[in-house]
């Protein structure tokens, strides 16, 4: 597969919560830092994500904000 996208993020999956109908999908990375995708239940279902599993978060995004208190 060819993507577009140049942020990628290898890690292993390391919890999943499932809502009726999106979910929520840990992914701990090699240093120990995670990062959560909010993915549709059946993508979860279809792509057969399980804890343990390894993973790609591939992130493509027209802006990054923020906040500072």
């Amino acid at each position: 597969m060819h993507l577009s996208a140049r942020n990628a993020l290898n890690g292993t999956v390391s919890a999943i919560e499932l809502g009726r109908v999106m979910a929520t999908v840990k992914l701990t990375l090699g240093d120990g830092q995670t990062v959560t995708a909010a993915i549709t239940r059946e993508a979860v279902e279809q792509l057969g994500i399980e804890v343990g599993s390894p993973a790609t978060a591939i992130v493509k995004a027209t802006e990054v904000i923020l906040a500072v208190d």
